[in-house]
């Protein structure tokens, strides 16, 4: 299926309903990861927003994550938890692109390997032009891919919610990406012509191999 055909079926799925669509998920069997759960504000206008970036970039009238097919890694570009979550919860227009809703991640990692989930699997958040509609955003605190390569908690802690995360939505490693890679992603689709080479130095194909080489160690999802 092209990704304008799966375009077309998360629009038929998701759009117009003004309803969260049912998740679309198998029960994961790889144990979940503890997560503390630190919500940024969602409130309606937020989803408003959202809806509203969905239409103008990927013609889907919902801002629902009905069914994700990617999960990208980045990092923070901070070196704190909590200078993170504020970014995310100021809800004005970002500093890059200038458009609302305010960018956000459905998960944080932070130094010490601590997992938090700051917006519901059922929304999409703006953390990968093109790839919002269908992928879930994994933040790592730190300044470089190296720096979260080379602390062994917060790389454990991002292994245990990505293999759980792709083994619950039956997502291949090979669509566990960097955000540096999200422009050869074959779900990548942006309406907005001057953003269709937009993408991030976060997370380089070299790093994410060895990203995917480790996930890939960990076993099938069926080996618990």
């Amino acid at each position: 299926m092209s990704v304008f055909a799966l375009v077309a079926a998360v629009f038929a799925l998701a759009g117009g309903s003004g309803a969260a669509p049912a998740a679309v998920h198998r029960a994961a069997s790889v144990p979940e990861p503890r997560i503390v759960q630190k919500p940024i504000p969602f409130p309606a206008r937020r989803v408003r927003e959202m809806k509203a970036y969905a239409e103008r970039h990927y013609g889907i009238d919902s801002p629902y994550l009905a069914h994700p097919h990617v999960i990208v890694e980045h990092f923070t570009e901070s070196t704190t938890f909590s200078s993170a979550w504020n970014t995310f919860a100021d809800d004005v227009p970002d500093v890059e692109l200038h458009e609302l809703p305010q960018t956000c991640a459905h998960f944080v990692i932070d130094t010490d390997g601590t997992i938090y989930q700051l917006v519901p699997l059922r929304l999409m958040c703006r953390h990968t032009v093109g790839l919002n509609w269908t992928a879930i955003g994994i933040e790592n605190v730190g300044m470089s891919d190296a720096e979260i390569l080379g602390r062994p908690r917060q790389l454990a802690a991002m292994l245990k919610l990505t293999r759980w995360l792709r083994c619950r939505y039956d997502i291949p490693v090979g669509d566990v990406i960097g955000h540096n890679e999200s422009l050869t992603s074959p779900y990548h689709h942006e309406r907005v012509a001057a953003l269709r080479t937009q993408t991030h130095d976060d997370f380089n194909r070299a790093d994410m191999n060895v990203v995917r080489r480790k996930l890939g160690a960990l076993g099938l999802c069926s080996a618990g």
